[in-house]
C-alpha cells in the first residue's frame, strides 16, 4: 500500500521508517529539494541502524521504496508532521487531499484541535494520528477523533498503526488529549521542583524512574522532546484549560537562552 509522510524532521522520519519497514511504499514530502534530502539521509540511518541492530533484514532493499516526487493519487494514509501551528497544519493536508482523495488525513500534533485543524477540509478523512518519539521504538500511537470524523477512516487509521506494530488508544478531541496532557502536567511540576530547590534534575528523574518505573525523568524526557516543544505545548494547554499549566519561568529562560535539549546539546541535562 502507499502512504505520504509530509515534513521529514525528527518524528517524520521517524514514521517513514516505520511505514517502510512496514512493506509499504512511501513518499515523503517536504518544502523544498534540500529539507527533502535532509528527510532521505535521516531515515537511511534510521534504517541502517536498526539492521545494524537485527531489527531489519536489508535496510537498502527497504529504503528503495522511499520517494520524494508527487504525492501518489491512491496513497490511502496521509500523515503530516510539520511544526505545531493550525494554518500550516491545515495548508498541507488541504494540498494532500486534493492530491490524495482517498487517503486518510492523519495529522501527528501533540496537542492541537483536531476539529479545528479538519475545519475547511474534508474534515471525514481528517484525526490524529499522534506518535511518540523515537517513533520506531516507541509502543503507542494515540488515535484522536472529532465529532466529524467518519469512523471507518478510524478504522483503518487503527488498522495502519498496528500493521506498524504499535498499540493504540482513542482519544476525543480535547486539548493535550490524554499523554500531552498528563505528561506536560508532571513535566511542568518537575522544572517547578528543580527551580524552587527542591531536588537536582538528576536526583528528580531517578526518583521517577526507581519510584514509579518511568523509562526516563521528566526532565530527561523535556530534553528529549525539545524545551521549545514543550513550551508551546504548555502556552497551549494554559491557554485552552488554565494557569495549572503555565510554564514555569526556568523553562522560559532556557528556551530564550537557546537551550532546547538534546538538539541544541544543552537543556536541563549536557547531552
Amino acid at each position: 500500500m502507499k502512504a505520504v509522510v509530509i515534513g521529514g524532521g525528527t518524528m517524520g522520519a521517524g514514521i517513514v521508517h516505520l511505514l517502510l519497514a512496514g512493506g509499504h511504499e512511501v513518499t515523503l514530502s517536504e518544502a523544498d529539494a534540500e529539507r527533502a534530502e535532509q528527510g532521505r539521509l535521516a531515515v537511511r540511518r534510521s534504517l541502517d541502524k536498526a539492521q545494524e541492530k537485527g531489527k531489519l533484514a536489508d535496510a537498502e532493499a527497504v529504503f528503495a521504496n522511499l520517494s520524494t516526487g508527487e504525492l501518489p493519487a491512491d496513497a490511502e494514509l496521509v500523515v503530516e508532521a510539520v511544526p505545531e501551528n493550525v494554518p500550516l497544519k491545515q495548508k498541507v493536508l488541504g494540498f494532500a487531499a486534493e492530491k490524495c482523495p482517498h487517503a486518510v488525513l492523519a495529522s501527528n500534533t501533540s496537542s492541537l484541535s483536531i476539529s479545528e485543524i479538519a475545519a475547511g477540509l474534508p474534515g471525514e478523512r481528517v484525526l490524529g494520528m499522534h506518535f511518540f518519539n523515537p517513533v520506531p521504538v516507541q509502543q503507542l500511537v494515540e488515535l484522536v477523533h472529532h465529532e466529524g470524523v467518519d469512523p471507518a477512516n478510524v478504522a483503518k487509521a487503527r488498522t495502519w498503526a498496528e500493521q506498524m506494530g504499535k498499540t493504540v488508544i482513542e482519544v476525543r478531541d480535547s486539548p493535550g488529549f490524554a499523554t500531552s496532557r498528563l505528561g506536560v502536567a508532571v513535566g511542568m511540576e518537575a522544572i517547578r521542583m528543580l527551580e524552587e530547590g527542591v531536588a537536582s534534575a538528576a536526583d528528580i528523574d531517578t526518583g521517577m524512574k526507581l519510584g514509579y518505573r518511568w523509562p526516563m525523568g521528566p526532565l530527561e524526557l523535556t530534553d528529549l522532546v525539545g524545551l521549545d516543544v514543550r513550551l508551546a505545548i504548555a502556552e497551549h494547554l494554559a491557554a485552552e484549560l488554565g494557569p495549572r499549566f503555565e510554564p514555569p519561568q526556568l523553562l522560559r529562560d532556557k528556551v530564550a537562552r537557546g537551550e532546547l535539549g538534546k538538539k541544541t546539546g544543552e537543556g536541563f541535562f549536557s547531552w
